[in-house]
């Protein structure tokens, strides 16, 4: 480890989370390379495409010199070799693999509400992925954050838009509880999984990480919340049949057309929040609040 504290490699790091993780832990001066598919003209950001590198051995040069990876890489869709298999299962259980050897910390950004049930490919390969880290000798962490907001997310971005129209459209059984964070929230938590030792993080005991913010609510009552902050109008909620619901969800997928997809639709009829939310313990505070009460 330097003298400044671990260097560490983002991977992802031009991504919604990635950016955020980048400014944090270049807040905490710590020494920190940027991996992405697309690094800046000019810059010493490193090209890494993880659709490229599933055994241990393609990895390993990457990581010389580094203390720490955390790994932000998610696809929303697949396209062309970055397959749902290969981004969220096969690279993440070599790139574990590469850690062991390389005596890396591995920080996980994986999501929560994963469950043996899922159908969606963006699911079971997010699952698969965890599982196949948790088999490896890595010394790793596990992060399941609850839905995000900030700036620069696509997802996010989409939402805050739905939250400013006169209606919008719920589907019937989107009853699951969200509890949404901030995405500078989550980049402090995973800044301080980067810099903890062991015994401050309080490992072995447990090495999946929760997180999600103070509120609880259903997707209706989350875009509500949102439109408080832009309109004191309220909105009008269109209930979908949920069968209606998936058939869209699917045509999104098809079509690249908005964020909503199959395996979101999955995550809405469910509970999206951790139990326990060590959210709290990682920053000190309580997390800030995302929508307007």
């Amino acid at each position: 480890m330097s003298i400044n504290g671990p260097r560490t490699l983002v991977l992802g790091g031009r991504g919604f989370i990635g950016r955020h993780v980048v400014s944090e832990l270049q807040r905490r001066e710590l020494t920190v390379a940027v991996g992405s598919r697309r690094p800046a003209a000019g810059s010493a950001q490193l090209e890494v495409h993880v659709e490229r590198l599933l055994a241990a051995d393609q990895w390993r040069p990457l990581l010389q010199g580094f203390d720490v990876v955390v790994n932000c890489v998610g696809i929303l869709r697949p396209a062309g070799a970055a397959t749902y298999e290969r981004v969220h299962h096969l690279a993440p259980a070599a790139l574990a693999e590469a850690c062991a050897g390389n005596g890396c910390r591995l920080v996980h950004v994986s999501a929560l509400g994963l469950a043996a049930t899922d159908r969606s490919g963006f699911l079971t390969s997010k699952r698969r992925g965890e599982q196949a880290i948790q088999g490896s000798r890595a010394d790793w962490l596990i992060v399941r954050p609850s839905l995000l907001d900030g700036s620069g997310g696509y997802g996010a971005a989409w939402l805050r838009g739905v939250s400013r129209l006169p209606f919008f459209f719920v589907p019937d059984d989107a009853r699951g509880q969200i509890a949404a964070l901030t995405v500078a929230d989550l980049s402090e938590a995973l800044g301080r999984l980067c810099t903890a030792s062991a015994e401050e993080l309080r490992l072995p005991e447990s090495r999946f990480f929760e997180l999600g913010g103070a509120q609880t609510f259903n997707f209706e009552q989350y875009i509500r919340g949102l439109r408080r902050r832009y309109s004191r109008r309220p909105a009008l909620a269109l209930r979908v049949p949920a069968l209606l619901a998936r058939l869209f969800a699917h045509v999104c997928d098809g079509l690249r057309f908005t964020p909503f997809s199959f395996g979101h639709w999955e995550l809405l009829r469910k509970d999206n929040v951790p139990a326990p939310n060590r959210l709290p313990e990682l920053l000190g505070r309580a997390p800030a609040p995302v929508v307007e009460d």
